[in-house]
């Protein structure tokens, strides 16, 4: 049905039509509830439109629900836009007497799908197959049986849609949404309550799309909220309470059906929800070099050495005197930005920093396991720590160190080469293996390296393993039966870290082989990873994020465990203007910037800054048994190394590329 019928054929609510057309629910256009119980709304009211009028682009629809202590006024205003976007803004006017207590309001939409699994941004992907399989209770999970649903605050939707990929009745995949403009609710009963977002199956062959005025659900229960790491607490109550004169306001967009490719709906709607908000300015930051001053000056800060060892202390307070490699650290991260930016920013030492960091790193004793990612410089010893995942990080970061080494000359790097010939081989032996097949897409982090490995150690053997670990993790991701995940030790689950393994090592393949079929995974898995990065800045209550007057775009969600802000996607920017260069897409470019331009901010003076920020009712560190003091706290002294470490490769990435980010 072309898209100009739209605003008609949502007038037809009870009509039966085709999976790729938005339907209001049989019952009516409008819905209101005015009873609460177990935690969820009861006494469900309907209405259908009593006269519509168009005014210019819009057509409107007007109503009312009559309730024993006075009248609903409903109103609703829809146009199609020129994105293909169909904006519904809908109004509810309390013209009774008497509070209208224990209300719902709701903007619900339906669809005709089957096989419909659902894409709420930062929160499910197709329903966390992966992180179900290893712990549902951790994760949100909204389940496959009629009556299954998940609604979550608006806050914590980092793209605030709701969306699902699914079947027609004639087999073709679509993927279809509803985006919500976010916003708190005065009326309601919970301080700082805000609209839900979600989705529910009401049959086999039908899904729902809404958003309610506080209700939430997941996990088969009512009246909870994903709180912390590993728990779900109570938000129960969340209700409104209409006093006489009261006017609400909702506005959403529907976002109807299209075709795709199996596991590529996400992207659809990812891309629907940039161009929505297309909010890429970075006005107003502070100046991007002085950031990354403030970042070369923390590295220099957390240097140590004596006669048996030399490094970056990875973590914060003298409890842990670690050279920590990969992952959480990021210590083998200093020499690559230190070669390119040590006289940019007048470094003092710089040359000799980078120099020593990867000569000791070199001196990591091996197993068949690999090398050892901890160094106890207290004690003088390295640890028994090994996890591919740490390993491919630093050999990645190493290599980029030696590329830039050989570029500008005046290193040893006989030291490096060796340790990194061997490293390549250990990993490059056991993926060739028949049977290796990793647990997550976390060895999706040795792809990048292996094939850096081949081009700068002329050994084809390491370009052969980086293939067959790239073919692997496209054969299992890209249909997303099972989205990309575990990138995180701490949160076996999907996650954006597990994504950026494989946009990394695909992009880098691509760049080394020229197969095309590496670009198209490389944008796939941008998607997800973009999918975790918010387009809208959310309004703060009073606390430690409002002070600073903080603002949200551009930063990125965790995982669908750790719901927090991180700064994760600074390292990400420089593959998604290379991307936006070799797809000549711009929203690419345009994102890459926002990544990277606004988790400047909370940096001190000192250059070093925490690493949760608290968005949304999510609490990291601290028992959340209440809400009260949890959105909008900000975690200032789990201060690790790995956020300077961003920064600077990042940077280095940039300067590498020809692109001056000193002048953002």
């Amino acid at each position: 049905m072309p898209l100009r019928h739209l605003p008609i054929f949502l007038l037809a609510a009870a009509t039966h039509l085709s999976a790729a057309d938005f339907q209001f629910p049989p019952e009516g256009r409008w819905s209101v509830a005015s009873a609460w119980q177990n935690n969820w709304p009861e006494q469900w009211s309907h209405a259908s439109p009593e006269r519509s009028e168009t005014v210019g682009e819009w057509t409107i629809h007007y109503g009312h629900i009559d309730f024993p202590s006075g009248r609903l006024e409903l109103r609703d205003s829809e146009r199609q836009r020129d994105d293909g976007l169909l904006e519904l803004r809908r109004r509810w006017t309390w013209t009774g007497e008497k509070p209208l207590e224990t209300t719902t309001l709701s903007v619900r939409i339906q669809s005709s799908l089957t096989a419909s699994r659902p894409i709420l941004p930062g929160i499910s992907y197709y329903d966390n197959p992966a992180g179900q399989a290893i712990d549902p209770t951790r994760i949100p999970v909204i389940g496959e049986s009629p009556g299954d649903r998940g609604y979550y605050e608006e806050h914590r939707f980092p793209m605030p849609l709701s969306g699902a990929e699914g079947k027609t009745s004639d087999g073709k995949t679509v993927a279809l949404a509803l985006h919500s403009l976010p916003s708190p609710i005065a009326q309601g009963v919970v301080n700082d309550q805000w609209w839900s977002l979600g989705f529910e199956r009401i049959s086999d062959n039908r899904v729902e799309f809404a958003a309610l005025s506080g209700p939430v659900a997941s996990n088969g229960k009512s009246g909870i909220i994903k709180g912390e790491q590993k728990r779900f607490i109570d938000y129960p109550d969340a209700y409104c309470v209409l006093q006489p004169g009261d006017i609400v306001d909702k506005t959403v967009f529907l976002q109807p059906a299209e075709s795709c490719q199996r596991g590529f709906g996400l992207s659809k709607l990812v891309h629907a929800s940039l161009a929505l908000f297309n909010a890429y300015s970075t006005d107003g930051y502070t100046p991007y070099k002085e950031i990354l001053d403030l970042k070369m000056r923390d590295s220099a800060s957390r240097w140590r050495e004596d006669a048996q060892f030399a490094g970056i202390h990875a973590f914060p307070g003298p409890t842990r005197p670690w050279i920590d490699l990969g992952w959480a650290g990021q210590s083998e991260a200093v020499a690559y930005p230190f070669i390119l930016l040590g006289k940019i920013f007048q470094t003092a030492n710089a040359k000799e920093i980078a120099q020593k960091a990867m000569d000791f790193i070199a001196t990591s004793p091996f197993t068949e396991d690999g090398f050892s990612i901890r160094y106890h410089y207290g004690d003088h010893q390295w640890l028994d720590r090994r996890n591919p995942l740490s390993q491919g990080q630093t050999m990645n970061n190493m290599f980029n160190a030696l590329r830039a080494a050989r570029a500008q000359g005046g290193y040893d790097t006989a030291k490096w080469e060796s340790f990194l010939l061997q490293a390549c081989q250990l990993h490059a032996d056991r993926i060739l293996q028949k049977d290796w097949r990793p647990v997550s897409t976390n060895e999706g982090f040795l792809i990048a390296p292996l094939a850096q490995g081949a081009e700068l150690l002329g050994n084809k053997r390491f370009l052969k393993a980086a293939r067959k670990a790239a073919d692997h993790y496209r054969e299992r991701h890209l249909s997303m039966e099972e989205p990309y995940w575990g990138g995180t030790l701490d949160a076996r689950c999907e996650d954006k870290e597990g994504a950026w393994a494989a946009l990394q090592g695909f992009l880098t393949l691509y760049e080394i082989s020229g197969d095309k079929k590496y670009l198209t995974a490389a944008e796939h898995a941008a998607d997800v990873v973009l999918s975790y990065m918010y387009v809208w800045d959310v309004p703060m209550p009073p606390g430690r994020l409002a002070d600073h007057a903080f603002r949200s775009r551009g930063w990125t969600s965790v995982s669908v465990q750790n719901m927090h802000l991180d700064v994760y996607g600074v390292l990400c920017a420089p593959a998604f203007w290379k991307l936006g260069e070799l797809t000549g897409r711009d929203t690419y470019k345009k994102s890459a910037k926002l990544l990277t331009v606004p988790c400047g901010q909370l940096t001190d003076p000192w250059g070093s800054a925490g690493e949760q920020l608290h968005q949304t009712t999510y609490a990291q560190h601290y028992n959340a048994e209440h809400l009260h003091g949890v959105r909008g706290d900000y975690i200032e002294s789990w201060n690790v190394y790995w956020i300077t470490a961003h920064f600077l490769t990042a940077a280095a990435q940039f300067a590498e590329m020809g692109v001056d980010v000193t002048k953002w």
